[in-house]
């Protein structure tokens, strides 16, 4: 299948990469018709997606079931009326519906908008009357529908509120029933063009209100590159992304790229994270490759891991935060795999990674995609040399990303703040080293100046993350009237810790940081809380942090 998008498929090392990898964009291209229905054309008894749970249910999906489901999803949605442009936000969790549901909007040309389970009532509403909202789509369980029924009255755009079980509430309708009982589905004359809205992402809003971030029918061809050549994955491959589907990393690792490679997507549907549950999954379903967040693998690493068969797993890529390098070191000291760090946006597909050719340095995201023009900028816009800090953008006046977004929704302004004169500004800070490799600093707002220097809260929370007392750590800049800003560490302590004399353990934290990094960088201030504020998609939010400063 990949073959069809891109002319050359196998690489030496990142020179050929960069020199070879193009992306050929077909004219109205529709993931749904031209990958899903054409493997269920070609090959209807491959498996495509293999679902299973913490209760111990286990369904296998072929592409050709797929074919039939999404058929199904999209002519009921037909029934109801919505089409071309409409706009239907998914609240599905881990169900399998998610994949008939998104594919269903697909086919017929309207918009999808992938909403996380932990939305509340104010969540909801301000989702649905910023982008218009005409339908829900959710799980059928307690949580849920208190607060989409609480937003209900609060939204006027919504005429249809779908549950997919197992509770269908009486003025609701049935989104199972709806599909059994739908007309066979009749494919619209021209349900997308290339350029249409296809996917709608509100951002996790660390720093304020979520920002609509919208995608082209295009954007599945730019995880080419995530699936194939960061997870590396192929068409025997098993894979598993641990995401929500609600968030923008369930497109990198739950639908698009891997099915354009032919690999089967696995889903593993828990309600509560365990670690040994985890594992114990990736054993006995002999799971070949692994994408999780960086928080994941930390609790990975506090399990007995040599307990477990993980002789299947070849492959395990990581991405949504830093890596920590002990976390890296740790993993691979117990299994023998090298984490495969990969960096981007909602805004984009994979930006900057680890591929299988290259050797991994413990901290570092690795090297840019070919299919981004990227560069390194100062604040005055000149290119960092070697070891340099400054902003990641890319340049867009010669080479047009397949898989960068169109915009952000309604909001010129703010497009237009971060994506101008041909150059996006991804806000990011990072610098280069004399290998090429790329190392990840922090949030431009997040970096510290103290002293005149500039101080990245990655490369201080690693050196926290190194010491036994430190479970979590969040770093920010506290005002200072000599220095403009000192370092300050707000800490989650492990339990063994937490009834260790304060000034003792401040002051051992303290100097072990000034032994593991520059002395410079240890947090003159430190604090300890029970818990770190967070977005619903589990990313701290500093700027929480800082108000209480």
């Amino acid at each position: 299948m990949v073959e069809k998008y891109i002319k050359q498929t196998v690489f030496r090392d990142q020179e050929d990469f960069k020199a070879n990898f193009k992306i050929n964009v077909p004219d109205n291209f529709n993931f749904a018709y031209d990958v899903v229905d054409e493997w269920a054309k070609t090959n209807p008894d491959k498996r495509a997606l293999c679902w299973v749970n913490d209760q111990g249910e286990h369904i296998d999906f072929t592409f050709k079931e797929i074919k039939e489901k999404s058929d199904a999803a999209a002519s009921y949605f037909q029934s109801l009326g919505i089409g071309k442009g409409d706009k239907v936000m998914l609240i599905l969790k881990r169900r399998y519906y998610y994949w008939f549901a998104v594919l269903g909007l697909h086919k017929i040309g309207a918009v999808a908008i992938p909403a996380t389970h932990l939305l509340t009532k104010k969540d909801i509403v301000y989702r649905c009357n910023s982008a218009d909202i005409k339908a829900l789509v959710v799980v059928g369980e307690k949580l849920i529908l208190k607060q989409t029924k609480d937003a209900i009255p609060e939204c006027p755009t919504l005429k249809y509120i779908i549950s997919t079980g197992p509770d269908v509430p009486a003025e609701w309708l049935d989104f199972r029933k709806g599909m059994e009982e739908a007309q066979p589905f009749l494919k619209p004359e021209n349900p997308s063009n290339n350029n249409d809205i296809m996917l709608l992402y509100f951002t996790s809003g660390t720093t304020g209100n979520p920002k609509m971030v919208i995608h082209n029918y295009i954007y599945p061809l730019g995880h080419i590159i995530t699936s194939g050549y960061w997870q590396n994955l192929k068409e025997d491959s098993l894979h598993l992304t641990l995401a929500d589907t609600g968030w923008a990393k369930a497109a990198w690792g739950k639908l698009y790229g891997q099915w354009i490679m032919g690999a089967c997507i696995f889903v593993y549907d828990h309600e509560k994270f365990v670690p040994a549950n985890l594992l114990q999954v990736i054993q006995d379903y002999k799971v070949t490759s692994f994408c999780a967040p960086p928080t994941v693998f930390r609790f990975l690493i506090r399990e007995d891991i040599t307990r477990y068969d993980l002789s299947a797993l070849k492959y395990c890529s990581i991405a949504g935060e830093p890596l920590n390098p002990s976390v890296y070191q740790t993993f691979l000291d117990a299994t023998g795999i090298r984490l495969m760090e990969g960096f981007g946006q909602t805004e984009t597909t994979v930006t900057i990674a680890n591929f299988p050719w290259m050797k991994p340095k413990q901290g570092s995201m690795g090297m840019p995609s070919p299919a981004y023009d990227m560069d390194l900028v100062t604040q005055d816009g000149r290119s960092c040399e070697d070891g340099e800090q400054g902003e990641i953008i890319f340049r867009t006046d010669k080479l047009m990303p397949t898989g960068l977004f169109m915009g952000y929704y309604r909001d010129l302004e703010l497009t237009e703040s971060v994506y101008y004169d041909g150059i996006y500004h991804t806000g990011d800070i990072a610098w280069r080293d004399e290998d090429g490799y790329y190392w990840f600093v922090g949030r431009n707002d997040d970096v510290i100046k103290s002293s005149g220097y500039r101080i990245g809260p990655f490369e201080v929370e690693s050196a926290l993350m190194t010491h036994p007392a430190v479970v979590e750590c969040a770093i920010t800049g506290f005002p200072d009237e000599v220095r403009g800003q000192i370092v300050k560490a707000t800490i989650v302590l492990a339990a063994d810790y937490k009834d260790k004399a304060a000034p003792e353990l401040i002051k051992e934290i303290q100097d072990h940081v000034k032994k593991v990094t520059a002395p410079y960088k240890y947090p003159r201030i430190i604090e300890f809380v029970d818990e770190l504020p967070k977005t619903i998609s589990g990313k701290i939010r500093r700027v929480e942090i800082r108000k209480t400063d």
